[in-house]
């Protein structure tokens, strides 16, 4: 049996479901966010200090008839301790975005670290391989002395065949 469509107002509703409205939790993060931020700037206490000092003048200074919130504040309060318990989880929401794009970054920090590590271990046995290659390659000093040595080898070499040879003539 199929669920009646709930588009349709020929249909009834099902009994004791409540629909709420659907909100996007990510834009009502970043606004809570723009709040809260705002709330921490020293513009927002200049504007919080103005408006609570006009309340007090208006309210001590201006005719009794035009009062709306006589001597002891009540509605003040009221309104400022409306703000202070929305601003208290507005912020805490903005704490804890902060702190999952902290704990984002720390996680990409930490594998960029990792990576790194692992690339320069890499280059070190590289480098490592290459000086025991270069320990077994013949250097340019080393091949001349080399090279002077045999024909300091082959001149002693033919000196002794031509020795030999003239000896052999005069034989």
């Amino acid at each position: 049996m199929s669920e009646p469509r709930r588009d349709r107002l020929d249909q009834p509703v099902e009994p004791g479901r409540v629909r709420l409205p659907r909100f996007d939790p990510e834009a009502f993060g970043r606004w809570s966010e723009s709040i809260a931020r705002y709330m921490g700037t020293a513009k927002f206490i200049v504007y919080m200090t103005v408006v609570i000092g006009a309340w007090f003048a208006w309210n001590t200074m201006a005719p009794k008839s035009l009062r709306f919130d006589p001597y002891t504040f009540t509605f003040l309060t009221l309104v400022l301790s409306l703000q202070a318990s929305y601003a208290a989880p507005l912020i805490l929401l903005a704490q804890n975005r902060q702190t999952d794009r902290d704990r984002l970054a720390m996680e990409e920090d930490r594998r960029r670290a990792a990576m790194q590590k692992a690339d320069t271990e890499y280059l070190a046995r590289e480098i490592a391989a290459l000086r025991i290659a270069l320990g077994e390659v013949a250097t340019r000093d080393f091949v001349r002395t080399e090279l002077a040595r045999l024909a300091d080898e082959l001149d002693e070499a033919a000196a002794r065949r031509a020795k030999l040879d003239r000896r052999d003539q005069d034989a």
